[in-house]
């Protein structure tokens, strides 16, 4: 039986451990946190959305970066702050413009296949995470925005993803508390769901701890070397250093990822995206009343909203080009919580907990998955801000991936 580590115990490395610890490996996973999903994966939207999959390489995303580089509270912050991997990922994020449609249609089907298994792997381990299948609600406030949804529908459509058009009275009945004096309409798909990311990661290593998987938590991978056969993994535990052959890695390291594949030769142009939460404490009758069940999606804010079973509610979004800081910026949460307020007036915000965390993006915005230039070296990572979305689907792809490598050595 072959010996796998997967860096990374998030919700890509959790889901990889899974898919091949069932195909009949032996797998460690490392991590330098004390629990799994303490990164990324802790605190995000919580959404499901293929819905979400239109991917961002258009010349008015650029435009508005441009335009908001100096208001700090914009939805997209571009800090002008420049060095060579900035540089070099934005050149490869624009020339990734004319692949717009083709790459949000993949992207689309990815999650569609993701939905499936998702749902499998939950009824298998019985898993409950305050999941809601209600739909996700994509809210518009003017007629641009419509349009332009309008056209990525029929990507969507062609994609196999029924996402419809829904009218302001539509929306009300759909999702009763919203507040919607601001919005002329928008989009609904049925299929979408939400939930706690960090309670389904927590579980299904649980899960996997149960059926034999290894973990290293509080462990920091230093180097990964390679002996031109298989690779050796330099790590360091209570500040003892060890090193351990494999017979193969699967690098889930999130923003880490491009650091650890420079080491092995491979280039994976990942950037950290911020992205911004708060997580509100319902502590009275109205705001359990009058909080949201229905997820929701704000084109214009970049925000979205999940409810978390009866006494939390997230809302999340913005996006910041910053570097790898994890700073929590009150000018930056501030929106999150005056958006709620907007929308749900009823809603107390008095008890708001933030949380930043650094999406891995690559300039497709399409993860990479599949092997390095080095026998026995793999990936899956740079899911971007659909880490949730897509991950069943690309831990599935990588690890059958393996299989087929091992059985064609064979």
């Amino acid at each position: 039986m072959k010996n796998i580590a997967i860096i990374g115990a998030g919700i890509t490395g959790i889901t990889t451990a899974y898919q091949l610890l069932e195909r009949g490996y032996n797998v460690s996973v490392f991590d330098k946190n004390r629990y799994a999903a303490m990164e990324t994966s802790f605190a995000n939207g919580g959404q499901l959305s293929a819905c979400n999959a239109e991917v961002w390489n258009s010349w008015s995303t650029i435009g508005k970066g441009i335009q908001w580089m100096l208001k700090k509270d914009a939805p997209l912050l571009f800090s002008p702050k420049m060095n060579f991997h900035k540089a070099r990922w934005l050149i490869s994020f624009m020339s990734n413009i004319p692949n717009h449609k083709k790459n949000t249609i993949l992207t689309a089907k990815m999650a569609i296949e993701s939905r499936d298994e998702f749902k499998r792997i939950l009824n298998k381990e019985n898993i409950k995470l305050d999941l809601e299948e209600k739909g996700i609600l994509h809210l518009c406030d003017n007629e641009i925005s419509l349009i332009h949804g309008r056209k990525v529908n029929k990507w969507l459509n062609e994609a196999g993803l029924s996402r419809k058009e829904v009218s302001i009275d539509e929306m009300i009945s759909i999702e009763p508390s919203l507040n919607l004096k601001n919005f002329v309409g928008g989009f609904y798909t049925d299929s979408d769901m939400s939930g706690d990311i960090h309670k389904f990661t927590m579980l299904l290593a649980q899960a996997c701890m149960n059926k034999g998987v290894t973990f290293y938590y509080e462990t920091e991978v230093k180097k990964i070397n390679h002996n031109k056969k298989q690779p050796i993994i330099s790590f360091t535990q209570s500040d003892n250093k060890h090193k351990q052959n494999y017979d193969a890695i699967v690098i889930c390291a999130g923003v880490n990822s491009k650091f650890l594949a420079n080491d092995l030769g491979d280039n994976v142009n990942i950037y950290p995206v911020k992205g911004y939460s708060i997580t509100l404490l319902l502590e009275d009758r109205d705001s359990v009343d009058h909080a949201p069940y229905v997820s929701l999606l704000d084109d214009k804010a970049k925000i979205v909203s999940s409810r978390l079973g009866k006494n939390r509610f997230r809302v999340a979004g913005t996006a910041e080009f910053n570097g790898y800081n994890k700073d929590i910026r009150a000018d930056r949460i501030n929106p999150l919580i005056k958006w709620c307020n907007e929308l749900f007036p009823k809603v107390s915000t008095e008890h708001a907990i933030p949380w930043a965390g650094l999406r891995p993006m690559t300039p497709s915005m399409v993860p990479r998955v599949g092997s390095g230039k080095l026998p026995g070296i793999y990936y899956n990572t740079g899911h971007g801000h659909l880490g949730w979305t897509l991950s069943a689907f690309t831990s599935q792809q990588i690890s059958d991936h393996i299989l087929r490598q091992d059985n064609f050595e064979h």
